[in-house]
This record gives C-alpha cells, structure tokens and sequence, in this order.
C-alpha cells in the first residue's frame, strides 16, 4: 500500500491524463450501455409490430372466410325457400327446369361451390383453398341471380295455354292444402290433385313434397292420421 502512495505522490501530475482517459471510458461506456438499451427497446417494438400484424393478419383472414361462408350460405337459404315451398315453384317454375340453360348453369355451380366448401371451415386457412372457394362461391351467385331473374321475368309466360291453366289450378289446389281452416279431407284432396296437375310440367323438389306432406300429416287428428297411414 505504501509502495502504491509513493507511486502516486511521485507522479501525481498523471492524474490528469488519466482521469481524461477513465472519464472518456465511463462516458462511452455509459453511451453503449444507452445505445443497448435503446436497441433492446427497438426490438422490443418490432416483436409487438410483428406480433400485431400476424394477429391482424389471421383477423383479416378469418373475417374473409366468415363472409365467404355467410355468402355461400344466404344463397342457399334463398335457393332452399324454392326448395321447400310448392307454391313458390308454381309461381316460378323455371327455377326448377332443368332444360333452360340459366337453371343447368345454377344448379352446376351450387355444386362446384358445395363440393370446394369443406365441413372443417379451418382448411380455408390454406390461402390458395380460399381462393378457389371464394371464386366458386362467386359463380354460384352469379349463377343463382341469373337464373331467379329469368325465372321471375318469365314466370309462367313460356309454357302453353293448357299447361298454364293446369298451373293455375295446381296453385289454387297448393293453397287449399295449405288451409288450416280446411278440413283434413279436403286438404289432403287438394294435395293430391295439385300434384296431378303439375305431372309432366313441374318436376318438384322433394324437399318441397315432403315438407307439405309433413305439414298436412301433423295438422291430422291422431285417429285420421292411423287410418290415413294404413289406407
């Protein structure tokens, strides 16, 4: 120790010098450690920066694939409103025939758009898989707005005298069978006969028979039903 202070009192005036080397030391390492710290906060911010545009990057995806679905599925809720009511198709039977080609054309397309959409919606994540629904969903409602509007500007206007009469009655037949203030032989008489008269016009949904066959059979007392069932 005494060795070291007689060091220092010999040579004191290097003091100085050295204090201005330690001093220029601390200095830069106080600015390095400011530089790293800085740094530090930068990629801090770029990892939340990276992290918020993946986040609103699957956001984005997510709600593209959610209005695709939602599109798919409002036009097969209008498609299926002619499914499932006989009067509606009576009204627009050309929704139904297959020899127009805007009608072809529709039902073609439903298909390619149901055959693309898959039962886990999570596979639409694939972009290119999107891609490919998206489109075909587009088509299909292309398809379905061309064929619904020749159906409504023609309606019945294309067909002959005798079929449009037999139309005609089939409608009136439809809307008696639909009466609930009818009764239940009358209802289930008009069924019958509006389907005669729409044979070899109208080629209904089964989905729409079905449907009114179930109305009509519910509205019946349990008695007629047992006899209805076994005649």
């Amino acid at each position: 120790m005494s060795e070291v202070l007689e060091f220092v009192g010999s040579y004191w005036w290097l003091v100085f010098p050295l204090g201005g080397i330690v001093g220029g030391w601390i200095k830069g390492a106080e600015a390095w450690s400011d530089r790293r710290r800085k740094d530090r906060i930068r990629i801090l911010e770029l990892e939340r920066e990276k992290r918020d545009h993946v986040t609103q990057a699957a956001q984005s995806q997510q709600e593209d694939i959610d209005r695709v679905l939602a599109k798919h599925d409002e036009i097969d809720g209008r498609w299926f409103h002619y499914e499932m009511d006989i009067a509606t198709i009576i009204d627009f039977p050309v929704m139904v025939d297959m020899r127009e080609p805007a009608v072809r054309a529709f039902h073609e397309a439903k298909a390619e758009a149901d055959d693309l959409r898959p039962s886990n919606p999570e596979l639409l994540k694939d972009p290119r898989r999107l891609a490919d629904y998206r489109a075909a969903v587009n088509a299909y409602a292309v398809a379905f707005e061309a064929a619904e509007r020749e159906a409504r500007r023609r309606r019945i206007s294309g067909y002959s005298d005798v079929e449009r009469g037999a139309l005609t009655r089939a409608r009136k037949l439809i809307a008696l069978a639909e009466d609930p203030g009818a009764t239940q032989a009358e209802r289930q008489m008009a069924y019958r006969r509006a389907i005669d008269e729409l044979q070899g016009i109208v080629v209904l949904p089964s989905r729409a028979t079905t449907a009114l066959e179930s109305r009509i059979a519910v509205a019946l007392p349990s008695a007629e039903r047992r006899e209805t069932d076994t005649a």
